[in-house]
């Protein structure tokens, strides 16, 4: 799967009283949908999924992968404390036809980890059980708020063929171009469109029905029922498969934050997934557009303002994103216990940072 461009990771929306609220979940992806972004990541660094339940979590990637666009990459959320129950929720994620899912270490592996930067049996292991047994690819996260993975893990890793490549969210650009240096030797192919955008699994599915039509022409003996006596049905055309081509790609980093994107996409990461993006998705897309046009002064501006507004806001901080995307004309609400939501001095504070930005 081609993972460039800007990925916006979703909220999960709550009634007052904490139920989940899957209504303004469809409104939230149906809207994202008509915006240029690349793709969309459900249970992700602002889904508050360590507050959903197993069936809640289930729901959410159904949800998304039945209300987002077919052209947008699907992302999903599955990092859980066991090989188990990730495995569970990466069946769920194919299922709903996600494209990838993302995996973190539990927090526990934290003081797991070597002084000398080197991961220990058991983190390997989680993360090669889950990529030996996963249906879908997997992208890695590298979280400074929780487990920092060391580079050498990452190149171990970076040689499954079923990783796809990592999510870096820190503030160290030396560890992209780190992971650059040490995988020029990791080849994927990936199936893209015939403009060398990706091609979705949903993108790609041809219901069984339209599939099992032999094709397009429709006799009027057929429609009337007259030989067999039978009431008249139209059968709707075969959909046309998908035009496809194959690209060759590396291993492939996102960078997780506005700060540093100029920096982290000369160094070779292959796209964005900043959680600021959830309430400004069109303001994000102009950072990644200005780069594939080589306007260089553009993007440095365009990404300062985006930066200017992350450093206030707080990338991780979710009743903040919230509280903007709420401004923005998304559904933000109230982030679910304990988490408490933003006062209206806040909220006011961060309307300004995001004045004039465009959603």
């Amino acid at each position: 799967m081609l993972l460039d461009g800007i990925h916006v990771p979703l909220t999960t929306p709550f009634y007052p009283d904490g139920r989940l609220n899957l209504r303004k979940l469809e409104h939230n992806v149906r809207r994202l949908s008509l915006t240029p972004v690349s793709g969309l990541v459900a249970l992700g660094s602002t889904g508050e999924s360590a507050s959903l339940t197993d069936d809640e979590r289930a729901q959410v990637l159904r949800t998304v992968g039945a209300e987002a666009a077919k052209e947008k990459v699907l992302l999903a959320g599955i990092g859980l404390p066991s090989v188990f129950a990730s495995l569970a929720l990466a069946q769920v994620a194919s299922e709903a036809r996600f494209d990838a899912v993302m995996v973190e270490p539990p927090i526990e592996y934290g003081n797991l980890l070597w002084d000398d930067g080197n991961a220990t049996t058991a983190l390997l292991t989680y993360f090669e059980a889950i990529a030996d047994a996963s249906p879908l690819p997997v992208v890695l996260v590298s979280d400074a708020a929780r487990v920092v993975l060391p580079i050498a893990l990452m190149e171990r890793l970076s040689g499954h063929p079923n990783v796809l490549g990592l999510l870096e969210q820190s503030s160290h650009i030396s560890r992209v171009v780190q992971m650059r240096e040490l995988t020029t030797s990791v080849a994927r192919t990936v199936t893209t469109t015939i403009t060398f955008t990706a091609a979705t699994a949903r993108m790609l599915h041809v219901p069984e029905l339209a599939a099992a039509v032999g094709g397009s022409f429709v006799s009027a003996a057929s429609l009337s029922g007259a030989a067999a006596g039978e009431t008249a049905v139209a059968t709707a055309p075969p959909v046309a498969a998908l035009k496809t081509r194959t690209k060759q790609v590396g291993f492939q980093v996102l960078w997780a934050m506005a700060e540093g994107a100029t920096e982290a996409l000369r160094a070779g990461a292959s796209g964005l997934l900043m959680p600021i993006a959830s309430a400004v998705p069109q303001a994000a897309f102009e950072v990644w557009a200005a780069w594939k046009d080589g306007d260089v002064s553009l993007m440095k501006e365009k990404q300062g303002r985006l930066a200017t507004a992350e450093q206030g806001i707080a990338p991780w901080d979710i009743p903040a994103i919230k509280a903007g995307s709420e401004l923005s004309g998304y559904f933000g609400g109230r982030p679910r216990l304990p988490l408490l939501p933003v006062t209206g001095e806040r909220a006011a504070e961060i309307a300004t940072r995001l004045r004039g930005m465009r959603s």
